[in-house]
C-alpha cells in the first residue's frame, strides 16, 4: 500500500524482500490443509507493480541499518537511502519456550504451510502400515495452539479432514482414531471478538467433534507428550503453534527503540523513536496513541495497510513542505470461518454467524487476493470443493539430493 501511494510522487521506490512474491497470509491454512494450492495465494511483486515507473523490486536480505549514514546494509550490499521504511511483519512467538520452539510446527510462510501439508499427509501414510491403535492415535492427533483466527481456522479445516477426506483417502484408518484438539491459554476463543461470536465459534466447532480447551496453558512439549498447566497430558506427534507472533527484529537500532516482542517503538507518524526519517509500519511497529488498543496496533494486515497508505502520504507531504499527520485506525471488523456454513463477522455494528458470514469471509478474501488468475483459481477450488466435499491438493512433495541428481543427470544427457 505504502509503494502503491507514491506511484504518482517525484521518488524513487525500492522495495527489498527475500521473496519475489506477496503471500496472502489469512489462506496460509488451507494450503496447509490441502484446499488450495501454493500459488493460488501468492502473487509476483514484479506483477503488481509493472505499471509504477519509479517502482524497482531486489531480491534481498536486510542485514542492518546504519542510521547515521543513512545505508542500509543487505546481503546484496550496502544501500543508500533518503526515506527508509521498515516493514519486517511478524515470526511465531513461542515466549522462551526453547523445546515447544523446536518440536510445534509455525505457520508464518508458504514453505511452512506446505511443509504442514506434506506432514499430515505423511502421518495419514504412515498410519496404514500400523496395526497397534496406540502407535497410530499420536499420530492422528493433531493439536492446535491458540484460539486466534489462525487457530480456529485450521482446528475446522482438519475437522473437515477427518469428516470429508479420511473415509475416502483411508477407509482402512477408523474415522474416531484421528483427533483434533483446539487449546485457548484464554478464557475464550476469538478474544478480540465479541463474546456471542465466540460463543458460536466454539459450539461450532464442538459440532465438528473438535475438542476445544480453554483456560489451558501449554507447559510443554517434547513431540510426543504434550504437558498442560494443570499437569495434564496429551500424546500428539503434531503441535501447530499459533498462540502469539512477534516482531522480526532489524539489527543497527537502538535497544531502547524495540520491547521485547521485537517491536519497534514509532510516534504518531510511524516515525522511529528518536530517528526523522526511518519508519516502522505494520507487526514491525509499536504504536500507542489509541486508547482503544493501550498495549499497541493488532498486528493484523488491517492495521499494516492503514499505516502504509497514511505514510505514503505523509512522505508527498514532506516534499511539499507540508505538515505531516498523524495515524489514526479505522477498524475495519473482524471474521473467521471453522468451514462449510460457519463463520463469524463482525462489521459496521453487525455481529453474524452461520451461513451469511460465511459468505461474506469468502467475498471479502476473494476480493482481497491479488491478480485475476489467483482469485478464479480460489474461487473454482472452493466450489469444486463445495460441490465434491473433496480437496484436490493431497500430494506429498519430497525433495532429496539423490532426484536432484538424476535430474541434473537427465538434463546432461544428449539427445539420442
Amino acid at each position: 500500500m505504502l509503494a502503491k501511494s507514491l506511484r504518482k510522487a517525484p521518488v524513487q521506490v525500492v522495495l527489498l524482500d527475500r521473496n519475489n512474491y506477496h503471500l496472502f497470509q489469512p489462506l496460509l491454512y488451507q494450503v496447509a490443509t490441502a484446499g488450495l494450492e501454493p500459488d493460488s495465494i501468492a502473487f509476483p511483486l514484479r506483477g503488481i507493480f509493472k505499471r509504477q515507473k519509479n517502482f524497482h523490486f531486489r531480491m534481498a536480505e536486510v542485514e542492518s541499518v546504519n542510521a547515521a549514514a543513512n545505508i542500509l546494509e543487505t546481503n546484496i550490499g550496502p544501500i543508500q537511502y533518503d526515506h527508509l521504511v521498515l516493514a519486517t511483519g511478524s515470526n511465531t512467538n513461542f515466549f522462551g519456550n526453547k523445546e515447544i520452539e523446536q518440536h510445534a510446527i509455525g505457520m508464518k510462510s508458504l514453505i511452512e504451510a506446505v511443509q504442514i501439508r506434506n506432514y499430515v499427509l505423511k502421518q495419514f501414510e504412515e498410519s496404514l502400515l500400523m496395526t497397534d491403535e496406540a502407535l497410530i492415535r499420536p499420530k492422528l492427533s493433531f493439536v492446535m495452539v491458540g484460539g486466534g483466527p489462525t487457530g480456529v481456522e485450521l482446528a475446522g479445516a482438519f475437522a473437515e479432514l477427518r469428516e470429508y477426506i479420511l473415509p475416502k483417502d483411508y477407509p482402512e484408518l477408523p474415522v474416531h482414531m484421528m483427533e483434533v484438539y483446539l487449546i485457548e491459554a484464554g478464557p475464550r476463543l476469538l478474544a478480540a471478538m465479541s463474546e456471542k461470536s465466540s460463543r458460536k465459534t466454539e459450539e461450532g466447532l464442538r459440532k465438528l467433534g473438535v475438542k476445544v480447551m480453554t483456560n489451558t496453558a501449554v507447559k510443554n512439549y517434547d513431540g510426543t507428550v504434550l504437558t498442560l498447566g494443570n499437569g495434564e497430558t496429551l500424546r500428539s506427534q503434531s503441535l501447530l503453534w499459533s498462540a502469539g507472533v512477534k516482531g522480526v527484529p532489524v539489527g543497527g537500532l537502538a535497544p531502547d527503540t524495540m520491547i521485547p516482542n521485537g517491536r519497534i517503538i514509532v510516534n504518531e507518524f510511524n516515525q522511529v523513536q528518536g530517528l526523522q526519517n526511518v519508519y516502522a509500519i505494520g507487526d514491525a511497529a509499536q504504536l500507542a496513541n489509541d486508547e482503544r488498543f493501550p498495549k499497541g496496533y493488532p498486528m493484523v494486515a488491517q492495521v499494516a495497510s492503514q499505516q502504509g497508505k497514511n505514510l505514503g502520504h505523509n512522505i508527498i507531504r514532506q516534499i511539499k513542505g507540508k505538515a505531516m499527520q498523524p495515524f489514526k485506525y479505522k477498524d475495519l471488523g473482524s471474521m473467521a470461518t471453522i468451514g462449510r456454513h460457519r463463520a463469524v463477522a463482525e462489521f459496521l455494528g453487525l455481529k453474524l454467524g452461520g451461513y451469511f458470514a460465511w459468505i461474506v469471509w469468502m467475498i471479502v478474501h476473494l476480493l482481497n487476493l491479488m491478480g485475476f488468475r489467483n482469485k478464479m483459481v480460489v474461487f473454482i477450488n472452493w466450489a469444486y470443493r463445495y460441490l465434491t466435499y473433496d480437496r484436490g491438493t493431497r500430494i506429498i512433495i519430497k525433495r532429496g539430493a539423490a532426484n536432484i541428481v538424476k535430474l541434473r543427470q537427465s538434463i546432461d544427457t544428449p539427445v539420442q
